[in-house]
């Protein structure tokens, strides 16, 4: 395995001033904080096995406090008396400072998560950046209807006036994910903020840094203490004990339906609200008269990119018999094609799995797959000094009944079937308990709405895959989650609906 490996470090100076403070602390209340107990965890850049800084382990008491502190500024001080232009106006100050800052935030993502810097700088901070422009205008846009009633014992000479107001639902836990950690972030904060809830964030354990220097930006966009608090630290000690606090009013998680499924149960206490973006095993179905010059480098972006770390990975194939070998020979180069390094180097286009230990688990589907009798058309190897590089790799002959079919391998790792009836492609894309995403190669528009139609997903894409917008809702069915986040609705999410009726 070859890997690229020219630039390991850091060179903007906004990253290597941050990466020099030696430790993380804890946001509570607009203070940074060391955590109660003093426990601390490395922050390991995944190319090299290297430690590039530490963060604080939060614990019970830690999260207590920040809870209180949100608590608190949702209840008393400037933030519930802003109005929503000024919730917006904050919102869009955000955007502003992390353009400003956008080379330094994605070398930080870069070395703590080991995607390639280009993903970074070109799609996902300025995808973060979206998010908070986006829900900056959403802010004022939040309105109640007036309801005309049929009541008919009004007492005499009164009538009924009813309407809705829509509230902030509360105190809202955000937990994300890894593999996309800021962008994913700005998807549960900014329309969060945008209804008025007050937050407490945990960032993924494996990558805490840009949450971090989240909230030095927020700090300088002027947002009162206690509105964002961040609490790092694994998910099994500091996850928990924000999930089941009793003073949280709504967990908004992202993550593996696995960990979905613990959150669920650890709401359960005070039935808080939840919204959930959870697994996916998303089909890719190519039809006889796909164009492959556009289906060839899109299909194979939908899966490589993020080294095939990113939930609506295209990661199950159906080609039609008559584009089999044309279609797999071309995939099949495009993985060949793909440099391997670490991501701060500028040839590099598919950096590491977040850590060696993941890396290890995907390792441990493919030859799982190839035990089961599928056939290696590309990669399938592991290795770098991390043991953290995934060869993209392409598995054909597979069937149904395959864990390598039916299981979130979350890595560059695509398997793929032939087919020849549609009906028959549609129950085998339907056959699984995730229902996340889909795309659909075809030049025959009504087949593709017909498909879109019949396919078991929250997002359909037509001769595209991984198609991200802020004014898009994102989000599944089946096991694969509850709630949207992006788009006008996503607010939703963050809101309880009062009635108010009225006799006049």
């Amino acid at each position: 395995m070859k890997l690229h490996m020219a630039r390991t470090q850091a060179t903007n100076a906004g990253a290597l001033a941050f990466l020099s403070r030696p430790d993380k602390r804890l946001l509570i209340a607009g203070e940074w904080v060391e955590a109660r107990e003093g426990g601390r965890m490395p922050c390991i850049d995944p190319a090299t096995g290297e430690q590039i800084g530490s963060i604080a382990i939060a614990g019970p008491e830690d999260v207590d406090a920040a809870v209180a502190a949100a608590r608190a500024a949702l209840k008393s001080g400037s933030w519930p008396g802003l109005t929503p232009a000024q919730r917006g106006g904050l919102l869009w100050r955000v955007a502003e400072l992390l353009e400003q800052h956008l080379e330094e935030l994605a070398e930080l993502e870069t070395l703590d998560q080991g995607k390639p810097l280009g993903v970074g700088l070109y799609a996902e901070i300025p995808g973060g950046i979206g998010q908070f422009r986006y829900f900056a205008g959403q802010a004022s846009k939040i309105e109640g209807a007036t309801i005309p009633t049929s009541i008919d014992y009004q007492p005499p000479g009164k009538r009924i006036f009813a309407y809705t107001r829509p509230e902030p639902v509360g105190v809202v836990a955000a937990i994300v994910p890894w593999n996309s950690p800021l962008v994913l972030t700005a998807m549960k904060l900014a329309p969060a903020l945008a209804a008025g809830c007050t937050v407490v964030l945990k960032p993924a354990e494996d990558t805490s840094l840009t949450a971090i220097r989240l909230g030095e930006l927020f700090t300088e966009a002027g947002f009162p203490p206690g509105v964002l608090n961040i609490v790092t630290g694994p998910g099994n000690v500091t996850g928990v004990a924000l999930a089941r606090h009793v003073h949280v009013d709504k967990v908004a998680f992202t993550g593996s339906t696995e960990t979905g499924r613990a959150i669920l149960d650890a709401a359960k206490g005070n039935l808080k609200r939840v919204s959930l973006e959870l697994g996916g095993k998303s089909p890719v179905i190519v039809l006889p008269d796909a164009d492959l010059e556009l289906a060839i480098p899109g299909i194979a972006q939908g899966i490589f990119f993020n080294a095939g770390q990113v939930c609506v990975a295209g990661s199950r194939l159906y080609c039609h018999s008559e584009l089999w070998d044309e279609l797999l020979d071309g995939l099949c180069a495009q993985a060949a094609d793909l440099k391997l390094g670490h991501g701060l180097d500028p040839e590099t286009q598919l950096g590491p799995l977040v850590s060696r230990l993941h890396a290890g688990r995907v390792m441990q589907y493919i030859e799982s797959g190839i035990g089961d009798g599928a056939q290696k058309l590309a990669g399938g190897e592991c290795g770098g000094d991390n043991e953290s590089f995934v060869m993209p790799t392409i598995l054909a002959g597979v069937r149904p009944d395959m864990a390598i079919v039916r299981e979130e391998i979350f890595g560059p790792v695509l398997v793929a079937a032939t087919f020849d009836d549609t009906d028959e492609v549609i129950a085998q894309a339907n056959d699984s308990h995730y229902g996340l995403a889909a795309s659909v190669w075809t030049e025959n528009l009504s087949a593709a709405h017909r498909l879109a139609e019949q396919i078991e997903a929250g997002t359909v894409w037509i001769n595209g895959h991984s198609l991200y917008d802020a004014s898009l809702p994102i989000g599944g069915i089946k096991q694969s989650g509850w709630g949207r986040d992006s788009g006008r609705r996503a607010v939703e999410n963050y809101q309880e609906l009062k009635t108010v009726c009225a006799v006049i």
